[in-house]
């Protein structure tokens, strides 16, 4: 007498995506016990004389204890789950009720079925390609406590992630905040697709943004997917890539990738990452050339300063940069000035520098800003090192002589330097990057250019295309 129970899955819903084993399981079985939705998705592999028991929501324990009832009877058993049956289905439940001594003797035979987050990533494209994890956000048997510590370790691991359950009439807020932990991981750019009804009747497929995804959108019947941080968009589909392209001549350098998962880390590490891109790609910049997260607090910008500085660079009005010493020029990238056709001046060894500093009791680096103010009036000018020539600019351009497509102000030391930015904070026609206080150098004001420079690839926050 053969005593067995199979656990099977049968798919989203479609009956192409019920797989031969499972159809062949269903028509040799004796009795079949599901959830009343599901029987009539299996009709057609029934036999004639096969009974059907099927139960309600949440009735999950009845239908495993009548399972074993009819296979310690004799008779062949074939629970049926949506999706596949491991996956947030009756195979776990069966083999724990056995485990804690029902159906000594009862041959437990698992045969898979497609999942729904198979179906909708198929329906997307080409989403969880790379590593990926599925999250439940039903906390009927799960304290929310236990979700909202797996949604932060898959946010911060960049897992590609499938979310089941994500709302119901009662649960209508766990979604958001989801979405509000991924964000602090996440680009608002990072791709994200659901699925309602996916296989059936009413399917409807949708390909948005984190920033833009509506969690009230979405019900029971979705299937949400969020991509990682390589995830992007194409014709309508969501493709993560394997890695197979990382070798062309036209993909990520080593150093490119160390810098890409530097600014991965310090963003998940800032106490306030959710801030305009124009403010976040150069706050970055600055803290991994520092490693000082100070600079969240101490990066002082005019509105949408490098918005504005890149888009007189994107229109050709500013060829030229300006530094006050040869330290802060060499810190610039040149593959980036090559690329955007821009030069990088400095007057600090400039003889007529020298010979004017010595005539008029200046310092070198302020008589190369006057020199370089009379040549060039419209440059981008960072002063990285000396107050005094910050000190010096502030007052041409308040008498007219000048009128700069930006300044980066990051003088460093104890005479003068929080003066000499002060000042330049009443410049107001003028967009500014500032390094509020003592602190600055000429290696932080290289990087807050280099962010300028590489403005266009703050969006996808691929750091280091110059490296």
């Amino acid at each position: 007498m053969e005593r067995k129970i199979v656990v099977v899955g049968i798919g989203p819903g479609s009956p192409e995506d019920v797989t031969p084993a499972v159809r062949t399981a269903i028509s040799e079985s004796d009795v079949i016990v599901g959830y009343h939705r599901y029987i009539p998705f299996v009709t057609p592999w029934l036999r004639p004389d096969a009974e059907c028991v099927d139960t309600g929501m949440k009735h999950e324990r009845e239908r495993a204890e009548q399972a074993f009832r009819y296979a310690e009877e004799g008779r062949t058993v074939c629970v049926i789950s949506s999706g596949d049956a491991g996956i947030y289905g009756m195979a776990s439940l069966i083999y724990e009720m056995q485990s804690r001594g029902r159906g000594d003797g009862v041959e437990i035979v698992p045969l898979p079925g497609i999942s729904a987050f198979q179906k909708a990533a198929s329906l997307l494209g080409a989403p969880v390609s790379h590593d990926f994890c599925v999250l439940s956000m039903s906390d009927l048997m799960t304290p929310w406590a236990v979700i909202e510590r797996r949604i932060r370790a898959a946010a911060e691991a960049d897992f590609v992630t499938a979310v089941y359950n994500p709302r119901s009439g009662e649960r209508y807020w766990q979604l958001h905040r989801l979405k509000e932990l991924f964000l602090l991981c996440r680009n608002a750019e990072t791709p994200v697709g659901y699925v309602r009804q996916a296989g059936r009747e009413g399917q409807h497929v949708v390909v948005t943004t984190l920033g833009d995804f509506n969690p009230d959108e979405v019900d029971m019947f979705t299937i949400v997917i969020i991509g990682n941080s390589q995830s992007y968009t194409w014709q309508g589909h969501i493709i993560t890539p394997r890695g197979y392209y990382k070798n062309d001549n036209c993909s990520k350098s080593i150093g490119q990738d160390i810098m890409m998962q530097s600014f991965a880390t310090i963003r998940r590490e800032l106490c306030h990452p959710d801030i305009p891109l124009w403010r976040l790609w150069p706050l970055l910049h600055a803290i991994h050339t520092t490693a000082d997260f100070a600079m969240e607090r101490i990066l002082w910008m005019d509105e949408a300063a490098t918005e504005k500085i890149f888009a007189q660079i994107s229109s050709g009005k500013l060829r030229t940069i300006v530094t006050d010493v040869t330290m802060a020029a060499s810190g610039i990238r040149k593959g980036a000035l090559e690329r955007l056709g821009l030069s990088v001046l400095c007057y600090l060894s400039d003889p007529r520098a020298e010979a004017l500093a010595r005539e008029q009791g200046l310092t070198r680096a302020q008589a190369g800003i006057r020199i370089a103010v009379s040549e060039h009036p419209d440059a981008l000018f960072a002063i990285g090192n000396a107050p005094t020539a910050l000190l010096e600019l502030c007052r041409l351009v308040r008498q007219g002589k000048c009128c700069p497509a930006g300044i980066i102000g990051a003088p460093v030391g104890f005479v003068h330097v929080e003066e000499s930015k002060h000042a330049a904070k009443t410049l107001t026609a003028i967009p500014k990057l500032l390094i509020e206080g003592r602190k600055g150098g000429s290696t932080l004001a290289a990087t807050l250019v280099n962010s300028i420079l590489t403005y266009d690839d703050a969006a996808t926050l691929m750091p280091g295309r110059d490296v």
